[in-house]
């Protein structure tokens, strides 16, 4: 079939209502939470904040605007390689030099929900990713790959998002060996509904946050607090993850879009 009509039939159906539009994010505002670091480690992310320069008063009467302060790195996010010393070196790896063609891509959701619920240092192992092909299908070169744990649930309280406490986070995510068989594979990326692409306790594998390591030392990317998952199916969906065009930007809050086919 001919490229313009597999779109003239692809808008037709986004059109209709035929497929579905799922909105993968979170909100973003003061409320939205952020990633704690140890003060004596780095340096964290400063609050959000929206101030507001008019709206229809004085300052603009026939408008309203607001200007931002926000990491790039807030919210459901994009993470590029040169967020991560081992993705350093990639000329095409910042937000505004990456390549767009790699943002839209199936997607393929892992769904561990109840294990994370019932654990919630749960680590995707590659004997879980292999059970989940073996039932859906094998994950394909070139596709989003995320692990839907239903995290987003506890979106709306910072201090249950991140799950810590005097031993650090506690949140799940996946093993070194589970991201290089999906790096092997040919993945554009991998995401995660928690505060990061890592398992909060990550800091103590091997390599140290695998993840990110792994991740961006081979060009890949990292979409972080992702929403509403439990509303894709796991095989079937086109995920759509653009970050905003910074200059030489590490990462991006991005409005993350899944198309889904209406059953």
């Amino acid at each position: 079939m001919a490229a313009e009509n597999v779109l003239a039939q692809l808008g037709a159906m986004i059109a209709s209502g035929g497929i579905q539009v799922v909105d993968c994010t979170g909100v973003l505002g003061p409320d939205t939470p952020l990633l704690k670091l140890p003060p004596d480690f780095a340096k964290d992310t400063p609050p959000i904040k929206i101030h507001r320069i008019s709206e229809y008063d004085k300052d603009g009467p026939f408008w309203a605007w607001n200007w931002l302060e926000l990491g790039e790195h807030s919210g459901t996010h994009f993470d590029a390689p040169h967020h991560w010393i081992t993705g350093k070196d990639y000329a095409d790896g910042y937000t505004d030099t990456l390549p767009v063609q790699r943002l839209v891509a199936p997607v393929n959701v892992l769904d561990f929900s109840k294990e994370c619920s019932a654990d919630p240092d749960f680590l995707l192992t590659i004997d879980h990713v292999k059970a989940w092909e073996a039932k859906h299908g094998p994950i394909g070169k070139g596709e989003w790959v995320v692990l839907r744990s239903d995290w987003d649930s506890r979106s709306h309280d910072e201090n249950l998002f991140l799950n810590a406490n005097e031993t650090g986070p506690h949140t799940p995510g996946p093993t070194a060996e589970v991201i290089q068989y999906l790096i092997d594979k040919g993945i554009v990326g991998w995401g995660s509904q928690c505060i990061g692409t890592d398992a909060g306790q990550a800091g103590g594998m091997n390599p140290p946050f695998p993840a990110h390591n792994l991740l961006h030392k081979n060009n890949c990317y990292g979409l972080a607090s992702l929403a509403n998952l439990s509303k894709l199916p796991p095989k079937g969906a086109i995920l759509i993850a653009a970050p905003l065009k910074i200059q030489h930007g590490t990462g991006s809050p991005i409005r993350a879009l899944a198309l889904v086919p209406r059953t």
